[in-house]
């Protein structure tokens, strides 16, 4: 995925002209100040895309500096501003060339872009820190996943043409749907001028030792591993070493400059490398070893409210998030009385097609949070 060129502006309005942007530092600024927006081609008929830069504030209330995609009619907002859905996307890789809004199919790649386009929402697709940009990327870490979502909503409020309002869903898929759920339980604490009307998580990873440890796939789950262990090294300095062999911990990195590219075959070298992980990594236990268990635990979603009614949709065959895993935690969340709509699928696509497979599904249930209308609840029957 190549770097997109151009300068960074900040739009004043489609078409040639642009405004130059804040110069102040992202230290000064407050976090969601929008920073740039960059006109992005591409974008689905009758709408309009910009890729941004913004700031936003790492777990420890550091400054740092996050990009994305924010996509919007081209048709004049309403007085009221319009609704927006932040997309939370799934795994793309760790490294900065992985960022989605750096490649030509982000909007292809995007589940129900067009749909949502055509219901009149602005849509902003954060990227995450990390990618996009050179600091590590906090990889299913949810509190820096949420603020990022939350500080892109904010920032997208900064393109008067894009019309965004203050009301928002989130929609996120596997690792977007982990940020997805982190986002619900800290949006009234980190964003309050925000009104959050749902949250929308497809094949979320919700108990992370469950979810890194269990999986029908081996090499899908080494792979996770990797990325997991070189972002949580990178980020929180956690010992590689105690994962296996010394040459594991270069065998995790080697693996973690990868980008993951949908429908093609891995290249014969990570195909080894992934076999040699699994060799590595048989007979560890991530839920017993240390720092791993305790990161993994802290960044496992259920332990604060949801924040909002939830909408979880899983496939039954899938074989990265375990649908078990995925169905204790829906469980959960309903023993503390959260409003949880329960949607299952049974299609090929398995978990790289979750969000896809319930998008209609998924945006009817945001129009309905939109709307007002009673969040309806399938805690009797998970």
């Amino acid at each position: 995925m190549m770097h997109s060129g151009g300068m960074w502006v900040r739009a004043a309005r489609i078409g040639a002209i642009a405004i130059a942007v804040s110069p102040l530092p992202a230290i000064a600024q407050a976090a969601g100040t929008l920073i740039a927006a960059e006109p992005l081609a591409g974008a689905p008929a009758g709408a309009q895309a910009w890729r941004i830069r913004y700031t936003s504030r790492t777990d420890r209330g550091a400054p740092e500096q996050v990009t994305g995609v924010v996509v919007a009619p081209t048709a004049s907002p309403p007085r009221e501003g319009r609704r927006v859905i932040a997309w939370a996307h799934g795994t793309w890789g760790v490294t900065p060339a992985c960022a989605p809004s750096l490649s030509p199919a982000f909007f292809t790649m995007t589940p129900g872009l067009t749909d949502a386009l055509r219901r009149g929402y602005v849509v902003v697709a954060t990227d995450y820190p990390g990618l996009g940009t050179p600091q590590p990327h906090p990889f299913l870490v949810g509190d820096n996943a949420a603020h990022a979502v939350l500080d892109s909503v904010r920032a997208a409020r900064g393109i008067r043409v894009a019309g965004a309002g203050d009301s928002f869903a989130v929609w996120g898929e596997s690792q977007g749907g982990h940020a997805a759920l982190f986002t619900g339980e800290r949006a009234r604490s980190y964003a309050p001028e925000l009104r959050l009307v749902g949250i929308a998580a497809a094949a979320p990873p919700t108990d992370l030792v469950a979810n890194l440890t269990g999986g029908a796939d081996p090499t899908a789950r080494a792979y996770l591993t990797a990325f997991a262990a070189h972002s949580w090294q990178a980020f929180y300095r956690a010992d590689l070493s105690t994962l296996g062999r010394p040459a594991t911990g270069r065998l995790i990195g080697r693996l973690a400059q990868n980008c993951l590219t949908t429908g093609k075959p891995l290249k014969i070298g990570t195909a080894i490398g992934l076999l040699a992980l699994r060799r590595d990594l048989r007979g560890v236990d991530l839920g017993r070893i240390q720092p791993w268990a305790r990161l993994a635990r802290i960044n496992s979603a259920g332990q604060n409210p949801p924040g909002a009614p939830l909408l979880i949709a899983q496939n039954s065959g899938d074989k990265i998030v375990a649908p078990e895993v995925t169905r204790a935690f829906a469980r959960r969340l309903c023993t503390g009385r959260a409003r949880v709509r329960y949607v299952t699928m049974a299609t090929k696509g398995g978990h790289i097609t979750s969000a896809a497979d319930s998008a209609t599904t998924t945006l009817d249930w945001i129009g309905d949070r939109f709307a007002g209308r009673p969040a309806p609840s399938d805690c009797g029957r998970i």
